[in-house]
C-alpha cells in the first residue's frame, strides 16, 4: 500500500510539474507572439498615398456613420440580440425576411453630400455576424441570405465614386455566432453558440479573407474602421499586425482606424473616439487614454441609438449637432455623425432634417471648418478656435458678455472682423492677450470672430 501510494503521489507530483512548465511555456509563447507583433507594427512606414489620404481627411471634418444591418427589423438598436436574449438561431432568421425595397444608394449619397458630409462609413459586418455585401468566406450575408438578393455596399461603393463621396468600412472584430471566435467567457452569445470550439487562428484567417474582398471588389477604400477589440481586450494577441498589413498591402492609402478604447498602437493612421471630444471621457469609453498626434474623429449618435430604434425619438437639436461639429474641429478632430436606416432600406426624415440644417449652416461657415485645424487657443468655456495658416476663427458658442479675452500672449493681430457680414471687431493688445470688444453679446448658434495674426 505504501509503495502504491508513493507511486501515485509521484506521478502526480509529476503531472503537476510538467502541467505548470507547459503552462509557463504556454504563456511564454503568448508573450512571444505579442512582442513579435508589436515589433513588426513599430517597423510600419506610412506610404505617401496614406499620408496624403490622412490630410484630406483631416480636412474633411464631417462625415456619416450608417449603422445597418438584420438588427434594424427588430427596430430596438444594434445590440437588440444581446440586450434581448434572442438565440443565435432564432436571431439569424431574421435574415430570410430582410428586404430593403427602398434602399436607393444614389438618394442617401446625395442627401448626406447636401448635408456637408464628405465621407461615408458604413457596417460591413456588425457584432451579428451578418455581413452587409455579398462575400464569399460566409454565405450569411445580404446576397445570398436575404430575399433581396443585392450588395448594397457595391451599390453604396458606385455611388459614392460617382458623387465624389469617400466610402469606409466598419468592421467588427468580434462575432456573436460563429463558434471559432467564441465570445467573451460567460456571455449570453457564448451560451447560445455552444461555446463551440473556440478557434481564433479560423477566424482570424475569415477576417482576412473578407478585409481582402473590402478592399479589392469595392474600389478605393477609404479607411477600414474596427470595432470590438474591447470584447477580449489588451491581453489578447489579435494579430492586428497581419490585419493592418494585409489592408495596407492592398490599399497603401487607406486608413486603419481602431476603436478600442486604448491608446493609438503603431500600424493605425487615426485615432477614435467613441461619444467623446479627444481628451474627455464623459462616456466612460476614453479613461486615460492619450490622445495622439495621428488624425482624430469622434463618433456620436444623432439620437441615442446607432441601430435604428422606432422609439428613439430623442434627436440632438440643430443647434446641438453644430455646435458639437465646431467643437469637434477646435478639438482638432473629425466629427462621425451617425443615423440608424430603417429595415427598408429608408433614412428617418428627421435625420435627414438634422442633416441639411447642418448642411445650410457648413454653406455659411464651412470655411471655418473644413480644412482647418485646432486653434491657438485651446477649448474654452465659451467655446473653441480653428485655425488655417494666419487666420484665426473664433467660435463663440456661449458667451454671456460682450468682451472675450483670447490668451494669446506674444502673438500681435493684423486685423478682427465678423465672419459672416466682415464688420470689424474691436480689439485691444494685452500683456495677457488679446481682448476683443464684441457690438453685442452673442446669440447666434455659433458667432465666429476671424482673426488675421501677424
Amino acid at each position: 500500500m505504501a509503495f502504491v501510494s508513493c507511486n501515485i503521489g509521484c506521478r502526480i507530483l509529476a503531472f503537476k510539474n510538467r502541467y505548470n512548465y507547459m503552462k509557463r511555456f504556454f504563456l511564454m509563447g503568448i508573450l512571444v507572439a505579442v512582442i513579435l507583433s508589436a515589433a513588426a507594427q513599430k517597423d510600419y512606414v506610412p506610404a505617401k498615398e496614406n499620408l496624403a489620404y490622412r490630410q484630406q481627411f483631416q480636412d474633411n471634418k464631417l462625415g456619416v456613420f450608417i449603422h445597418w444591418g438584420i438588427y434594424s427589423m427588430l427596430a430596438d438598436g444594434e445590440w437588440a440580440m444581446l440586450q434581448k436574449k434572442i438565440p443565435y438561431e432564432e436571431y439569424s432568421k431574421l435574415a430570410a425576411g430582410f428586404n430593403p425595397s427602398k434602399f436607393d444608394a444614389e438618394a442617401w449619397v446625395a442627401a448626406l453630400k447636401a448635408g456637408g458630409a464628405k465621407y461615408i462609413c458604413i457596417t460591413s459586418r456588425h457584432h451579428d455576424g451578418f455581413s452587409m455585401f455579398g462575400t464569399k468566406s460566409s454565405g450569411y450575408n445580404i446576397v445570398d441570405a436575404t430575399p433581396f438578393k443585392r450588395d448594397v455596399l457595391k451599390e453604396l461603393a458606385a455611388a459614392c465614386h460617382k458623387q465624389g463621396m469617400k466610402l469606409h468600412f466598419y468592421y467588427s472584430l468580434l462575432d456573436w455566432g460563429r463558434p471559432d471566435y467564441n465570445p467573451k467567457g460567460g456571455s449570453l452569445a457564448a451560451k447560445w453558440t455552444g461555446q463551440g470550439q473556440p478557434d481564433y487562428n479560423t477566424y482570424h484567417q475569415f477576417m482576412l479573407k473578407q478585409l481582402r474582398e473590402l478592399l479589392t471588389n469595392y474600389g478605393e477604400i477609404g479607411a477600414i474602421w474596427f470595432d470590438g477589440a474591447w470584447d477580449k481586450g489588451k491581453v489578447f494577441d489579435w494579430k492586428f499586425d497581419e490585419l493592418y498589413t494585409l489592408i495596407h498591402s492592398l490599399q497603401p492609402a487607406c486608413l486603419v482606424i481602431n476603436n478600442h478604447h486604448w491608446a493609438a498602437l503603431a500600424g493605425e493612421d487615426a485615432q477614435a473616439f467613441e461619444r467623446d471630444l479627444p481628451g474627455q471621457n464623459t462616456a466612460g469609453f476614453s479613461h486615460g487614454v492619450e490622445v495622439s498626434a495621428l488624425p482624430l474623429e469622434t463618433c456620436e449618435t444623432m439620437n441615442t441609438s446607432w441601430g435604428y430604434k422606432i422609439t428613439d425619438n430623442k434627436y440632438k437639436s440643430e443647434k446641438t449637432l453644430i455646435q458639437y461639429l465646431v467643437k469637434a474641429a477646435g478639438n482638432n478632430a473629425n466629427l462621425l455623425m451617425n443615423v440608424g436606416p430603417r429595415p427598408d432600406g429608408t433614412l428617418p426624415e428627421i435625420a435627414v432634417q438634422r442633416f441639411e440644417a447642418m448642411g445650410k449652416w457648413l454653406q455659411q461657415y464651412g470655411e471655418t471648418i473644413y480644412g482647418t485645424r485646432g486653434g491657438l487657443v485651446a477649448a474654452q468655456k465659451w467655446g473653441v478656435t480653428t485655425q488655417k495658416n494666419n487666420r484665426l476663427f473664433v467660435h463663440i458658442l456661449d458667451l454671456q458678455d460682450t468682451k472675450l479675452l483670447l490668451p494669446l500672449t506674444g502673438k500681435k493681430i493684423r486685423s478682427a472682423r465678423v465672419f459672416i457680414d466682415k464688420k470689424p471687431v474691436k480689439f485691444v493688445q494685452q500683456k495677457d492677450g488679446v481682448l476683443l470688444l464684441l457690438e453685442k453679446q452673442p446669440d447666434e448658434t455659433d458667432y465666429v470672430v476671424e482673426l488675421v495674426l501677424r
